[in-house]
């Protein structure tokens, strides 16, 4: 059975006391949860801050991008070492506000989930269609060209340690959520996918989290979905009250 996961990513927001506050009250409020894994996402700035506070808890750490190479006259970037050497297990990978924003292609997801590989860092791929995609009928063509992208050159064994998170751009910070059956009609395809590249044992095991809107009035029926494992959590992980009632949500619907 594959364990939910609810991970925050907090985005440009809170400032390193901010941030330290917002992970403490998270802690304690799913310190009794077993059956979900719960990961923070701070900016990189409050990671190490954050990493102290949450020690010993059963909550994990994660990064919300980085680089490619572990150290260089690359000014401005973040190494995969820095991130491990700061605490963290987990990394965000080719969010679409990267590739918007950004100009991430599928290449450079692919040689950054490498490389978080390589140094002990399981990343959250991030995959998912804009609204003119959707409208035009692409959807599953999109989806797979950036899964292929983001996976080639990898094994069975690298997935084990790798989570995929299908985000439709339309749905990121807009309060629009696609509906339970149409989120998991394309983590499906996803998983099929995964089958097609790999195999059918790593497909079945490996995770696939929904991001798009996440709140604690959708997450019950999100989660009861067969093939969403969880959430990537945006504008709802900045509220300690709501990121804690998804967690326990999701937990509940775990046991």
């Amino acid at each position: 059975m594959r364990k939910p996961m609810i991970a925050g990513n907090w985005k440009m927001h809170k400032t390193v006391d901010e941030a330290v506050s917002l992970a403490k009250e998270i802690r304690d409020g799913v310190g009794d949860i077993d059956h979900v894994e719960v990961v923070l996402c701070p900016p990189f700035t409050a990671l190490g801050a954050v990493a102290r506070a949450i020690s010993g808890s059963n909550l994990s750490l994660g990064a919300q991008n980085m680089y490619w190479e572990e150290e260089g006259a690359y000014t401005g970037e973040i190494s995969p070492r820095f991130l491990v050497d700061l605490g963290c297990g987990w990394v965000i990978i080719g969010h679409s506000e990267r590739r918007k924003y950004f100009g991430e292609l599928d290449e450079y997801v692919n040689r950054k989930t490498k490389a978080a590989l390589k140094s002990g860092l399981k990343p959250i791929v991030c995959v998912g269609e804009t609204l003119e995609e959707r409208e035009k009928g692409v959807t599953e063509k999109v989806v797979e060209t950036q899964v292929r992208g983001a996976l080639t050159g990898l094994s069975p064994h690298d997935l084990e340690k790798l989570v995929i998170a299908y985000e439709p751009v339309w749905a990121i910070g807009t309060g629009r959520t696609a509906s339970p059956s149409t989120a998991n009609e394309v983590h499906t395809y996803i998983r099929q996918l995964i089958t097609v590249l790999f195999n059918e044992s790593t497909a079945s095991e490996m995770r696939i989290l929904y991001g798009g809107s996440v709140t604690p009035e959708n997450i019950s029926e999100l989660i009861s979905m067969a093939e969403i494992d969880g959430a990537l959590v945006g504008g709802a992980s900045l509220r300690a009250s709501s990121f804690v009632d998804i967690a326990r949500k999701a937990h509940s619907q775990g046991v």
